[in-house]
């Protein structure tokens, strides 16, 4: 398990934040933006001799934490430090009850505007919480979108695939939900993700494309995707726009049915994670908001 960051972001994007359960190129996000990746543990493998100290445990691995690090946070909750795995958020905590804290923390959006200039510049910095009840909930929600960031979780039956065809990528079309309501949702998607007001009026023209009842893209003039709302049609990370970009990367392929499975997963996971972003942002202003106390 491990944190992906990236220390500045060519397009400015303040919320370039990703886990990962395998080996990453250092193009995180794209050919311009290099990422660092921090593993949650590290191995003896491989070490010289002068580093066996940081391997004391019997499993040869410990922790990626620094000791003061580790001190200041269990002052800070009260609770005492397992090296190993979760603690169970009452006495103790763990590694991995750190990492999901953090995770939930960095997609906290009203963590992002308020520290959207440090962002931008260096890597992101952890605020500490001495409130256990505030850490213990925040770590199911960190939990939950690695699970939806490592592809082990998103459900492909929210996003129908279903009508037949040769599958091919012809173009890629977005077409929003059905009369005046799915405009007003395109609208405040579009000025969401802070497009021009020429954007916004581009992305409320109805194409000639049949209208679905919650948003369909469409990859030729058959066969679409069914489900896709214009808030998770308009996420971005790294500054793309991944719904789109990904089957645009794919023009001219006709899809398997694992790329098909793998984009159903990628929108669910989408739509997942803004409504955790949502409920984090809740937690943290339920129990006093910023700055953490």
């Amino acid at each position: 398990m491990g944190l992906c960051a990236l220390r500045q972001s060519r397009r400015g994007e303040e919320g370039a934040f990703l886990a990962t359960g395998a080996l990453v190129n250092k193009d995180v996000v794209s050919l311009f933006d290099i990422g660092t990746i921090f593993p949650l543990y590290l191995y003896a493998n491989g070490e010289t001799e002068s580093q066996q100290e940081l391997v004391p445990h019997e499993n040869d691995r410990r922790p990626n934490l620094a000791a003061a690090f580790v001190r200041a946070f269990e002052q800070k909750l009260g609770l005492t430090f397992l090296p190993e795995g979760h603690g169970n958020l009452k006495k103790t905590f763990g590694p991995e009850d750190i990492f999901h804290y953090a995770y939930a923390i960095f997609h906290s959006q009203s963590y992002r505007e308020r520290y959207a200039e440090f962002l931008k510049l260096d890597f992101p910095r952890l605020p500490l919480t001495s409130k256990v009840a505030l850490f213990s909930k925040l770590c199911p929600c960190g939990e939950r979108l690695v699970l939806l960031h490592t592809k082990t979780a998103g459900d492909p039956d929210d996003v129908p695939f279903d009508v037949p065809g040769d599958n091919l990528i012809e173009h890629v079309v977005y077409v929003p939900p059905k009369g005046a309501v799915g405009k007003r949702m395109v609208k405040a998607a579009a000025r969401e993700a802070e497009l021009s007001d020429e954007s916004v009026e581009e992305a409320t023209e109805q194409p000639s494309l049949p209208a679905g009842p919650t948003g369909r893209v469409y990859i030729n003039a058959r066969q679409y995707f069914e489900g896709i709302l214009p808030v998770v049609w308009q996420f971005r990370i790294g500054g793309y726009q991944v719904c789109e970009k990904w089957l645009k990367d794919r023009k001219g392929r006709a899809l398997t049915h694992d790329d098909i499975e793998h984009y159903q997963r990628t929108v669910s996971a989408l739509a997942e994670t803004r409504t955790l972003m949502a409920q984090i942002d809740s937690l943290i202003a339920d129990h006093g908001g910023w700055p953490l106390s």
